[in-house]
């Protein structure tokens, strides 16, 4: 299972925000630390606002920031919103095409599998992924 840069993105920008602790940051300041485009975080900041998991200060000194505690944003669940709209494999999808799918188990075994996957997520918050933040703030903040 490969995620989208998406999703990837997504948890780039929370990590980024919870290392910021007290200010506000710029999705210029997200987009440089990461070498990433802006045009890609502004939907990926667009998102997590709307979800309510960051907010975004517009005007002069604006900026974004959580809305929550690192450790109330649940790394599952954020990666279920990213990943929503794209099924594992196409029989997970509302009109498979694939001839088997009557008697195949395939799908079910994947399943499972998908399951397991959001089970491990679902243990984590932001909180842990920045437990230890010198070395990331090290490298984000000063290159």
């Amino acid at each position: 299972m490969k995620l989208t840069s998406f999703t990837d993105y997504t948890l780039r920008v929370l990590m980024y925000l919870a290392l910021c602790k007290d200010r506000l940051a710029t999705i210029q300041q997200v987009a440089g630390a990461y070498g990433i485009s802006e045009s890609h975080l502004t939907k990926v900041v667009h998102h997590l606002a709307k979800r309510g998991v960051i907010e975004s200060l517009r005007g002069k000194g604006g900026g974004i920031r959580l809305a929550l505690p690192p450790d109330r944003i649940n790394l599952g669940a954020v990666v279920r919103a990213a990943e929503r709209e794209i099924p594992l494999v196409e029989c997970f999808g509302t009109d498979p095409a694939c001839r088997i799918v009557p008697g195949c188990r395939l799908a079910a075994v994947l399943a499972e599998a998908l399951a397991a996957f959001y089970a491990v997520l679902d243990r984590y918050t932001l909180a842990e992924l920045v437990a230890r933040p010198e070395s990331l703030q090290t490298i984000l903040f000063h290159s």
